[in-house]
């Protein structure tokens, strides 16, 4: 059974969360702070954190920092009423994972919750499984039925990342700091190239695909 804590001092908002949260499935623990968070956090093991920002004793981006300083790695989920760069970039590198504005939209946030926890699944597991195809993070390669590719690093870390997200458009600057780091000497050309190298070494899968997205970067289409 997942387990989601949600902090959040608003009551009915709290109760509405927790009540559609429990109908999808999940079992649901309640905080109003950051204080009573953490406290719940050490005794309890929790696979997602929904976390409000404004709240009294401990607020929510303290209540991160202090959950990224004990090297914890639960993703979370902030929500809040505050929509500007400022507090969205602050939440980001206090170790927010994803991001939704109040007023919510149930739904919209059932989906962010389940891309949160399939990411987390891959990451716990290293590997993504894609229809028959196993593209293994430990040994960089791809399992395609009875063949085996094996990739160039930076050429698996780029098709990991791809698909660890798919859909989601990634631009050339965030992959080459992703990939490269930010002190890399590489361009965007290198990116190209390494997409097109990759392109070429997996044409005969059919489960994914990489797509250019004109004038943006690139994304994974999975096609199962």
């Amino acid at each position: 059974m997942i387990t989601i804590l949600l902090v959040e001092d608003d009551k009915s908002l709290r109760r509405l969360i927790h009540v559609f949260l429990k109908k999808q499935g999940y079992t649901v623990l309640e905080a109003t702070n950051g204080l009573e968070a953490l406290a719940l956090l050490e005794d309890n093991h929790v696979d997602l954190l929904l976390c409000d920002i404004m709240m009294p004793e401990m607020d929510g981006i303290s209540l991160m920092e202090a959950w990224q300083d004990a090297k914890m790695t639960t993703p979370v989920l902030v929500v809040t009423a505050k929509e500007d760069m400022e507090t969205m970039e602050r939440s980001f590198r206090a170790g927010g994972d994803d991001y939704i504005v109040k007023p919510i939209k149930l739904q919209e946030l059932a989906l962010r919750i389940q891309a949160l926890l399939r990411r987390a699944r891959i990451t716990a597991e290293k590997r993504i499984t894609i229809g028959t195809v196993i593209v293994d993070y430990e040994s960089l390669s791809i399992e395609a039925g009875s063949n085996t590719i094996f990739l160039p690093k930076k050429e698996f870390y780029l098709l990991y990342k791809l698909l660890s997200y798919p859909r989601r458009v990634f631009s050339r600057v965030e992959l080459l700091e992703e990939i490269w780091g930010l002190d890399a000497d590489v361009d965007s050309r290198t990116v190209d190239s390494h997409v097109k190298k990759i392109r070429r070494r997996t044409e005969e899968i059919a489960e994914f695909e990489i797509v250019t997205v004109r004038g943006l970067g690139y994304k994974a289409e999975l096609c199962v």
